[in-house]
Parts: structure tokens; C-alpha cells; sequence
């Protein structure tokens, strides 16, 4: 068993420190996944990450995938396993069943049939089977449904990994425990705690994000103190093995405390959870190390000596416009006393309303996005010291359109059509985990705009104005929206970026239109990717192509991919998040390339097998190609509608050299291998010698989302393949 395979499964949005963590406890990551990443490794590695995961719900040792296409299909399958090496005919198991499809429609049905395929495979001649135990089963059995496929494996965790044994009483909307440690560590904690640095949450509640930073800063295994795990009447389970992994962690446990500097103090107005609070440190074990006492924010003062610290807090959120108004004072006592008392501290405030952290008077110079179970947050990062890490540019300054309203009953339709289309699509997004859609596209022809939702900024592009449309009016117009958007969107403006998009030439194409170095990063199907609102002409991520790249994403394993006009490379790095052997970005801009490379090593993708190459696709393609840069199994190919850029030897335009193009890429196309090719020239037609010459189907329709359901123009795209012998 020294080569075993696991599903660890974690909160929403911490996926990429959960990787990192199991890569620390001697796993190997093969892949991340929504909500959980798969590693390979030994026994010895999974029992380390029930012990020591701080961010974890669960371990699953996966046993096989199975058919999910049929209820026998999945039966025959759970009943090829051989179960008896893990549960005894006379033992007891339960089944936890996720997923659903045509013929698997609801979770029981699931659970009946795995249960079925294990109770048959373990029946004995006499008729003795196993039985079905759901409060203290020998064995759990985790079926996991996704794309016709199950995912049968044996939950090692018993309970959820985040339930430590200290918190049996919760505050009000308290964070889960491994979510609090996903805090600390995005803020920094360990290293400010190595440096003997203290703790403080002004607005504690149960003090989770206290016991959680104490366990961090003494090195004590969060699973230390758990009184069952559910491998320990597995049958493959090895007792001795566990035994010195546990007795390992208490001596580790016992040097961290001895050498411990650390302090921790938390704060709360409401008194009886201030007393549940201690409750948890006492039977946390660090009632001698966390203080805390009923004390409002009004009256908080940061009473550590120390020189540097974390001040790290879940304030209330607020979830009507007048409360979260009425929250505004709260926020700005807060920054008040952190600038006061606070200085070269770090501060991180986890909130579910963003745009309250404004009141704070300190600019945050980093904001992950996360999940408070299901909802949406944001934890923001603030450096306590006076500096600002980059300028505001405010709606004020010149060549800035004022947003003001002109003709209150237009506004007032663009406001309702914004919050109907947020309310549909944000429902949508949430529910398939898209963070960057479309949210309004020209819906309304008085308003040319296209609105973009990016993760919790909003991007603005408007359209150029045709030459009959006054130019004036058109400036109110855009006025107007900017005027409406935030409130009808629910963000602060600072997090809307304007842009007027014109027909680019030449270097503009890639020339910077602002020089802010703006960047976040964004999650999508797996991948991260840095984008940029404001100082290009686009962001970064073409958001229309989002299903082509999870096309790409979910076909490319083992396979090499060639990306051709490769911009910032997001398509590639779909491909290797999806597993491909080799990948090729060609492009001729140095600018995006390295935007490309960045993608790629925000993903851990090694550079040799994720090549780079600036040159002019034309040039290249026309050129004899290399050993190395032939035979690919996907192709994909998204060339601008017209560039003449300096550094090209000729002109690009996509109606006239698609033709070329397409057949200069076939060539370097593997015989049973698939060309993708897309452009969003809204006038043009595939030429007839490319459908008389290649398998050529029409995949448009397939690749527009729902976001992009009300401008099927946006792109179009098809599969074109070569065609089988004798056709």
C-alpha cells in the first residue's frame, strides 16, 4: 500500500493552501478539484493529514471508479470490489452518496445501490452480511457522482476533520475551525508568530480564530485531541503505525509550548459568548495562554507589547443596505484604534461586505475571496503603518467622467434590468462556481455598455458610439450608468473600471491604457488567473470562451496541446490543470507571454513541459516546423479579426488568411487530433475549401453560457479534423 491515491475535500476557495499543506505532510498532488484537491501517497501520509490538516474535512482513500451511468452499472461495479480486505462480513458501514444524474436522480437511490453491490460481495453461504450502521459504522463508504462516472472510496476522517473537540458550543455566525485557519494563514500568522508575535481578534465571539492561531504557534496537530477517527476499525488499518505518528505530534506539541512567545487576547461586547469563549479555551487546553473578556470595539485598545502582531477579526456583515449602513461606525472605530495602537501590525478582516472595510480609512493591499459556508466573503489585508500600496484614482479627477443622472426614468430602467440580470445570473454563478460572467451586454439601447463581473469588482466597458449618435449624449448617458451601476450592483465604486472600447491597430494592441499594476486573481474550474481591470485594453480572461477552455481543461489529459494568438495563456493553463503531457503557447506579444508564464506558475506548472515561444503565429505556422512542435492532439486558436502590428512581417486579416491559417495548423495536427478554432469577426464565413478539405463542425452554440445567451455574435467557433481514410 505504499502508493495510495486520496480525495481530501476542504471549504470553497482554499483548494491551492490545501495543496501546499498535503505537499508539507508528504503527499503528492496530482490535481485540484472544487472543494478538494486528489494527492497520492502511503498510509503513513494519509493518517499524517488526518492528524495534522489544518484545513481538511475529510480523507478519502479512493478504491476505484466506477460506472455512474445506470443504477446496475454502478451496482456491478461497487460488487467487483473486494470489500472483504476492508470490512468484516459481520461489520457494520454507512454510505455518504453526492451527485445525481438521469438515471442516478436522487441521493437514496445512490446509497441503495452501493450498499447493495457491498452487502452482496460480502454475503456469506450462511446468509451473514454486513449491516448498515449510520451512527457508529466500522466503515465509511464515500460515493462521489460526477459526469457518468462514481467515485467510490473509504472516508478515514470518520467526522469532519474541521470538528477539533473543543468547540462543542458556537457563537453567532462563527467560522468553522479550518476555515479560521485558512485566515491565519492567508494573513500571514505563522510567520508573524515565529517572529514571537501576538494575536488579537477584537470581536472574538467563540474565539476560534484564537484556539486555532494558539495551535498554530505551539506546532500542536489539530487532529491531536479527536477521540475516534473513522480507519480505526477498518481492516487495513495499522494501529502501531497511527500510534507513532501521535506520539510523534505530542512531543512536537511539547517542545512548541515550552518555546511558545506568543500572546493572544480577544474581545467581545456580548457577554455570554465571551463565556462560551472560554469555555472553548478551557477545554482547548490554552486557558493559561488566550485572554479574553467582554469589551466592545468603541472601547478596544491593543494592549500587546509586542512589536509586531496580527490583529484578525470576523466582524457582524450585515445582510440589509440599512444594516450594513448602521455597521459603517463599527468598522471606522476599529480602524481608528488599529492606527492608533496597531502600528507596523498587520490587520485581516474577514467580512462578508467588503465595501464596509472603506470605513476603516486604510487601503488593503490584498483580498482573497472564500466562503463562510455558503456565503460568499472576502478576507481583506491591510498593512498597519500609513502607506498606501497604490493610488486611488478617484471618479473626480480629469478625463473622468462624473457619474450623475440626468433622466431619473431611464436610470431607474437601467437599474431594475441590472439587478433582475444580477439576480438570475449571480444565481447561476454561484451555483457553478463561476466567479467572472457577463452580468448586461447592450440589454438596453440607450446603454452601449458591456458590465463584467470579476470575482468583487465590476468592469465597465462602453461601447464606441456610432458617428450619428451625438457625442454628448452619449457622455451623459455613460454618466448616468456610472451614476446607477454601484448601487444596483451593491459594490462601492472604487470597485468599478471604466474603459471605451474602439477598434485597436497596431501596437495599441498591446500598449498599456494605465499604469496601476492592479492585478488579482480570479478562480475558474480549477485554474487561477491573474487579471488586470485597469491597465489594458483587456483584462486578461476572455470570458466568452469559458466553456471552449473546460472543453479543453476536460479532454487534454495525457495529451499535448498547442495554443495558438495564446494571449495570457489562460486556455493553456486549463490544459495543464487538466493534466496534458506537453503544452506550446505561441504569441507574439512579450507582455502577454509573461503574463502567460505567471499564470502558469500561480498553477505550479513546471516550465519544461509548458513552453513559451514569442513569434508571429503567421510567421511561425508558415515556417517548416520542428520535430517538437508538430504532432499535437489539440489545437486551439483564437487569432484577433485584423492587426497590423509593427512587429508582424505582414497583416493580419481573419476573413482573408483563415484559410492559410487553419491549413498550416492542421499540419501540425495529429491525424486522429482536433483543431479548435474560433474569432469573433462578427461578419465572417468559413471558407467552403476548408469544409471540403476537413471534418468541420459548427460547435458555436455549445460554447456560449448563459452569461453570453443575449449576443450569440460574441464568437463563433468550430472542430475541424481531418478526415478518416476513404472519405
Amino acid at each position: 500500500m505504499s502508493h495510495l491515491e486520496f480525495f481530501v475535500s476542504c471549504p470553497k476557495g482554499i483548494e491551492y493552501l490545501l495543496a501546499d499543506e498535503l505537499t508539507a505532510l508528504g503527499l503528492e498532488v496530482l490535481r485540484h478539484a472544487p472543494a478538494g484537491v486528489w494527492a497520492q501517497g502511503s498510509l503513513e501520509s494519509g493518517y499524517r493529514a488526518c492528524l495534522w490538516s489544518r484545513l481538511a474535512n475529510r480523507v478519502i482513500l479512493h478504491l476505484a471508479t466506477v460506472d455512474g451511468r445506470s443504477g446496475d452499472g454502478l451496482y456491478d461495479g461497487v460488487m467487483a470490489l473486494p470489500w472483504e480486505e476492508h470490512l468484516a462480513v459481520s461489520g457494520r458501514f454507512r454510505v455518504a452518496f453526492s451527485g445525481e444524474n438521469d438515471a442516478i436522480r436522487n441521493t437514496l437511490y445512490g446509497i441503495q445501490r452501493v450498499k447493495d453491490g457491498i452487502v452482496d460481495r460480502l454475503r456469506s453461504p450462511e446468509g451473514e452480511r454486513p449491516n448498515v450502521d449510520t451512527s457508529e459504522p466500522d466503515l465509511s463508504v464515500s460515493a462521489r457522482l460526477h459526469r457518468g462516472e462514481v467515485q467510490i472510496g473509504i472516508d478515514l476522517s470518520g467526522q469532519s476533520l474541521h470538528k477539533r473537540g473543543y468547540r462543542t458550543e458556537k457563537g453567532i455566525a462563527p467560522v468553522r475551525e479550518n476555515l479560521a485557519a485558512a485566515l491565519l494563514i492567508r494573513a500571514g500568522w505563522p510567520e508573524i508568530a515565529s517572529q514571537g508575535g501576538d494575536l488579537t481578534d477584537p470581536m472574538c465571539g467563540s474565539g476560534t480564530l484564537l484556539v486555532e492561531g494558539a495551535m498554530m504557534a505551539c506546532d500542536r496537530a489539530p487532529g491531536l485531541e479527536r477521540d475516534a477517527y473513522g480507519f480505526n476499525r477498518w481492516l487495513g488499518h495499522q494501529p502501531a503505525l497511527w500510534e507513532q505518528l501521535v506520539a510523534e505530534a505530542r512531543e512536537r506539541f511539547r517542545i512548541g509550548r515550552e518555546n511558545l512567545r506568543s500572546r493572544f487576547r480577544g474581545y467581545d461586547e456580548n457577554k455570554p459568548v465571551i463565556a462560551t469563549a472560554w469555555r472553548n479555551i478551557e477545554r482547548a487546553g490554552f486557558d493559561d495562554l488566550i485572554h479574553v473578556e467582554k469589551r466592545s470595539v468603541a472601547d478596544f485598545t491593543n494592549e500587546s507589547q509586542a512589536s509586531t502582531g496580527l490583529i484578525l477579526t470576523n466582524p457582524p456583515y450585515g445582510e440589509r443596505l440599512s444594516e450594513r449602513k448602521a455597521l459603517a461606525p463599527l468598522y471606522e472605530s476599529l480602524g481608528e484604534v488599529v492606527k492608533r495602537d496597531a502600528q507596523g501590525w498587520r490587520l485581516g478582516v474577514f467580512t462578508g461586505t467588503p465595501e464596509l472595510c472603506h470605513s476603516l480609512g486604510l487601503r488593503s493591499y490584498r483580498q482573497y475571496r472564500l466562503f463562510n459556508g455558503k456565503l460568499p466573503a472576502q478576507l481583506l489585508l491591510f498593512s498597519i503603518d500609513g502607506q498606501s500600496e497604490a493610488r486611488v484614482r478617484t471618479l473626480e479627477e480629469p478625463g473622468v467622467v462624473t457619474p450623475r443622472i440626468a433622466n431619473p426614468e431611464r436610470a431607474a430602467m437601467l437599474t431594475n434590468r441590472l439587478k433582475k440580470n444580477l439576480k438570475q445570473l449571480g444565481q447561476w454563478a454561484r451555483k457553478n462556481n463561476i466567479e467572472c460572467y457577463r452580468l448586461y451586454d447592450a440589454d438596453m439601447p440607450e446603454f452601449a455598455l458591456a458590465i463584467d463581473w470579476y470575482r468583487d469588482r465590476v468592469h465597465v466597458q462602453e461601447y464606441a458610439a456610432p458617428k450619428t449618435v451625438d457625442a454628448r449624449a452619449a457622455q451623459e448617458r455613460l454618466a448616468e450608468a456610472l451614476a446607477v451601476i454601484p448601487d444596483a450592483l451593491g459594490i462601492e465604486p472604487e470597485a468599478m473600471v471604466c474603459k471605451q472600447r474602439q477598434r485597436q491597430s497596431g501596437d495599441a494592441q498591446y500598449e498599456k491604457q494605465a499604469s496601476s499594476a492592479d492585478f488579482f486573481t480570479v478562480h475558474e474550474g480549477g485554474c487561477l488567473i491573474k487579471v488586470n481591470l485597469k491597465d489594458y485594453l483587456d483584462t486578461g480572461l476572455f470570458l466568452d470562451h469559458r466553456l471552449v477552455r473546460q472543453w479543453i481543461q476536460a479532454n487534454a489529459k495525457d495529451k499535448r496541446v498547442l495554443n495558438l494568438f495564446c494571449y495570457t495563456g489562460v486556455a493553456t493553463v486549463h490544459a495543464a490543470v487538466g493534466g496534458a503531457r506537453e503544452t506550446l503557447s505561441v504569441d507574439m506579444s512579450r507582455t502577454y507571454l509573461n503574463w502567460a508564464r505567471e499564470n502558469l506558475q500561480l498553477n505550479k506548472m513546471p516550465d519544461r513541459s509548458h513552453r513559451l515561444l514569442q513569434k508571429d503565429c503567421l510567421q511561425w505556422l508558415a515556417e517548416k516546423p520542428l520535430p517538437q512542435d508538430t504532432g499535437f492532439d489539440i489545437i486551439f486558436m483564437d487569432p484577433p479579426t485584423f492587426s497590423n502590428s509593427a512587429r508582424m512581417e505582414g497583416v493580419l486579416d481573419i476573413q482573408r488568411d483563415h484559410s492559410r491559417l487553419i491549413q498550416q495548423s492542421m499540419k501540425r495536427l495529429k491525424k486522429d487530433g482536433v483543431l479548435i478554432f474560433s474569432n469573433n469577426f462578427r461578419r465572417f464565413k468559413l471558407s467552403e475549401a476548408i469544409e471540403d478539405s476537413y471534418d468541420v463542425v459548427d460547435i458555436t452554440a455549445r460554447t456560449l453560457d448563459k452569461d453570453f445567451a443575449r449576443n450569440q455574435r460574441i464568437h463563433k467557433c468550430w472542430e475541424i479534423r481531418h478526415k478518416s481514410v476513404g472519405e
